[in-house]
């Protein structure tokens, strides 16, 4: 559910002191409070991320689950940001407040009436060359890369294969469901 309220700045300072605005995110000056993870979405999550880390590294890249990436043509900061599930950047882009514009991948776990695809646009201006949306309960799993401004979706093969490039993964939702991460000497499912 959307909805539109005026905060006052007690009320706001009050959800930082409590740590309840760890992430909420701001599009463009406005506050967006996206609830809190089910136990399903923080799971899967955790097994990505598990998954990712050592690929990544390999690559020399670190992860981070729910980072702030902060927008590059902001010319206020804190007036631009959001926080995706899971993140895979160049350890260079990344400051003690979070990633600054750049990162290699980000995902996002798709939770019902979420705002992972309204999303797109500002990791678009970021120059983020890769997008994954991942459902969580059928294990589907959508990947995008930039082209230009726009993200375009892989297509996946006659087998069901999705190719995610930039750590050259092959995802593929199997019987359970489950998702198949595959790589050049080994393969998981989650």
């Amino acid at each position: 559910m959307r909805a539109v309220m005026i905060p006052d700045h007690e009320w706001l300072a009050e959800r930082a002191r409590l740590g309840l605005d760890n992430q909420d995110e701001v599009w463009d000056g406005v506050l967006h409070m996206p609830p809190q993870p089910g136990s399903d979405h923080q799971r899967r999550e955790s097994d990505l991320e598990f998954i990712l880390k050592p690929r990544a590294a390999a690559t020399g890249l670190d992860v981070f689950h729910q980072i702030s990436i902060f927008g590059a043509t902001s010319t206020d900061a804190k007036q631009n940001y959001r926080i995706p599930d899971i993140t895979v950047v160049d350890p260079q882009f990344v400051s003690k407040r979070g990633v600054e514009t750049r990162a290699e991948i980000v995902i996002e776990i798709l939770s019902p009436n979420d705002e992972s695809r309204d999303k797109l646009p500002f990791f678009a201006a970021c120059g983020i060359p890769e997008v994954w949306l991942f459902e969580p309960s059928t294990r589907a799993i959508e990947v995008y890369v930039l082209r230009g401004e726009v993200y375009f979706a892989i297509m996946a093969d006659r087998a069901g294969v999705v190719r995610a490039p930039r750590l050259d993964l092959e995802l593929t939702v199997v019987e359970g469901p489950r998702l198949r991460v595959s790589w050049a000497d080994g393969s998981t499912e989650i």
